[in-house]
C-alpha cells in the first residue's frame, strides 16, 4: 500500500490499497459497534467451511473414527495466532501478504522464494477447486437427472466469471456471509442429534479422539485436513488482502509514529482480531460437526466418500440422523458449501495473484486499473485449470487430499516467515503483550514441528 497512489483513469474507482487522507477514522469502541465492521473473517469462513470440512473431514472421520479428533481441534484453534499476527502487520504497515513475505531472505527470480511457493502451492490446491466444482455438478446431476454431470460444470464456469468479473468486496463478503450460514445450522443440528443414537456415539468413543494417536490407516487424510481445516495456508496468504479491502490498514493512515496513530492501529487491530474470532467460532463449529458426523455415521457403516458415489454416501450423514426428509436440504447445503468455496477462493486467490504481477514490477502499485484488469485475468485462469482437472476424472476425495497436502507443506514455511517478519519487520508500536507474542511463538513452532513429523511420516509410509 502507497501513501500516495497514483490516480487511476477512472475516477470512480478509489484504491483500497493506497491510503487516502479522508479514510483515517477512529475505530470502534462498543461490542455491537465492532461486529458491525467485521466481514474479512467471513469471506474466510466462506473459503474455509467448503471441500475441506464437507469431503475432507468427513473422509477421515469415515476411515479412522473418532480417533484423530484432536487434529481438528488444534488445526482450528493454533492458526488463527498466525494469521492475526499477519493481519496486524498489514494493518500496521499496509503491506499485503506477498510483499510482506517477499522481504524474506533467500533465492530470488524477479520476487522471492515464498512468493513462488505460494504460486506452485495454489496451483496444487486446484484439485481441490476441481472436487468442488465436480462434487456440486454431482448433486444437480441428482437433481436434474437430463442435464449430465460435465454440463452443470460448464454451466458452474460461466456462473462463477459472471460473478466475480462483475463485482468487488462488498459483493464477495454479502454471498460468503450467507453461504457461511446456510449449511453450519444445519450440520451442526445433525451433529447434536448424532449425541442422542448410541449406534453412532459415546462418549467413551470421543473421548478416545483426544488420546492423541496418530490415526495410521489415514495418514495421508490427515495431513490433509490439518493442511486445509481451519484456517489452511492458502486462507492465510487471503487474510490480509480482504483485511485491505475492508479498509482497516486506510483506516489506521500510514504509520507517523504519532501517539494518535499507534492509538488507531491498536484499535483496528482489535476489530480484526474479533473479526477472526468469530470466523474461528463458526469454522471451529462447523469442522467439528463434519468430524463427527463423519466418525459416528460413516465410519459405523463402513462408508467412504469417493468417486462418483461422493455425494450419496455424504447424504446419509444427514439422513440417518436428522431423517429422509433431510435429503434435499442436505442438496442445497452441500451446493451452498462447494460452490461458496469455489466462489471464494477463486476472488480471493486471483488479487493475491493480482498482487505477485505488480510485485514481479508488471505495473506500478499505484495503478488500480491495472491491477484489477490483472485480478479478472486470474479469475478466468483460476476457473478454467480446475474445470480441466475434473474432465481428468480424478476421483474427487483424492482431489481434495492433494490440495490438502500441498497447503500442508506450506504452512511451515508460512509458520516460520511469520515469526521473520514479527521480530525484523514488526513496528515496536504495535507489538502485542507477551502472552499474545508467547501464543504466536508456540503455535508457529508446534506447525512447523508437526508438519515436519507429518511429512518425514508421510514420505516414509
Amino acid at each position: 500500500m502507497s501513501a500516495q497512489a497514483s490516480p487511476a483513469k477512472d475516477q470512480t474507482i478509489k484504491d483500497p490499497y493506497a491510503y487516502h487522507p479522508e479514510d483515517v477514522a477512529d475505530p470502534p469502541r462498543a461490542f455491537f459497534e465492532i461486529m458491525k465492521r467485521i466481514g474479512p473473517g467471513m469471506i474466510l469462513a466462506a473459503s474455509i467451511v467448503g471441500s475441506g470440512e464437507l469431503i475432507a473431514t468427513t473422509v477421515l472421520g469415515a476411515e479412522v473414527g473418532y480417533l484423530a479428533m484432536w487434529i481438528i481441534v488444534l488445526s482450528c484453534f493454533l492458526k488463527p495466532a498466525i494469521q492475526s499476527e499477519m493481519g496486524r502487520y498489514t494493518i500496521a504497515t499496509g503491506r499485503t501478504a506477498l510483499a510482506a513475505f517477499n522481504m524474506i531472505p533467500g533465492p530470488r527470480a524477479g520476487v522471492g522464494w515464498v512468493v513462488w511457493a505460494w504460486a506452485l502451492m495454489v496451483l496444487v490446491t486446484m484439485f481441490q477447486i476441481g472436487a468442488m466444482f465436480a462434487g456440486v455438478a454431482q448433486v444437480l446431476n441428482t437433481l436434474v437427472p437430463d442435464v449430465v454431470r460435465d454440463v452443470w460444470v460448464g454451466i458452474l464456469f460461466l456462473f462463477t466469471l459472471w460473478l466475480l468479473l462483475g463485482g468487488g468486496y462488498e459483493r464477495v463478503e454479502h454471498l460468503a456471509t450467507i453461504k457461511v450460514g446456510l449449511f453450519t445450522m444445519l450440520t451442526l443440528l445433525a451433529a447434536l442429534i448424532l449425541f442422542s443414537k448410541p449406534q453412532y456415539f459415546s462418549w467413551a468413543q470421543l473421548a478416545e479422539g483426544f488420546t492423541f494417536q496418530l490415526p495410521g490407516a489415514g495418514l495421508t487424510t490427515a495431513v490433509a485436513v490439518f493442511g486445509i481445516t481451519g484456517v489452511g495456508a492458502a486462507e492465510l496468504f487471503m487474510y490480509p488482502y480482504w483485511c485491505v479491502e475492508k479498509g482497516y490498514a486506510r483506516y489506521t493512515g500510514p504509520a507517523d509514529g504519532s501517539a494518535a496513530w499507534k492509538e488507531r492501529a491498536h484499535g483496528w487491530i482489535k476489530v480484526m482480531n474479533t473479526d477472526i474470532l468469530a470466523s474461528m467460532v463458526i469454522y471451529t463449529v462447523a469442522t467439528l460437526a463434519f468430524y463427527l458426523l463423519g466418525a459416528g455415521v460413516l465410519h459405523s457403516q463402513g462408508l467412504l466418500p469417493q468417486g462418483n458415489e461422493m455425494i450419496a454416501v455424504l447424504s446419509k450423514m444427514y439422513t440417518e440422523t436428522l431423517g429422509p426428509w433431510a435429503l434435499y436440504l442436505f442438496y442445497a447445503g452441500a451446493i451452498a458449501t462447494l460452490y461458496g468455496t469455489i466462489f471464494a477462493a477463486t476472488a480471493s486467490n486471483s488479487r493475491v495473484y493480482a498482487d505477485m504481477v505488480q510485485l514481479l514490477g508488471v505495473y506500478d502499485r499505484g495503478d488500480y486499473e491495472t491491477r484489477v484488469k490483472w485480478r479478472k485475468r486470474f479469475v478466468v485462469m483460476l476457473c478454467v485449470i480446475p474445470v480441466s482437472l475434473h474432465f481428468l476424472r480424478v476421483d474427487p476425495s483424492q482431489m481434495v487430499k492433494i490440495g490438502g497436502v500441498g497447503q500442508a507443506m506450506m504452512l511451515p514455511i508460512i509458520a516460520g516467515g511469520t515469526l521473520y517478519l514479527r521480530v525484523k519487520h514488526m513496528p515496536k508500536e504495535v507489538l502485542p503483550s507477551r502472552a499474545v507474542t508467547m501464543g504466536v511463538w508456540v503455535a508457529s513452532l508446534f506447525t512447523i514441528l508437526m508438519m515436519g513429523y507429518y511429512t518425514f511420516q508421510l514420505i516414509k509410509g
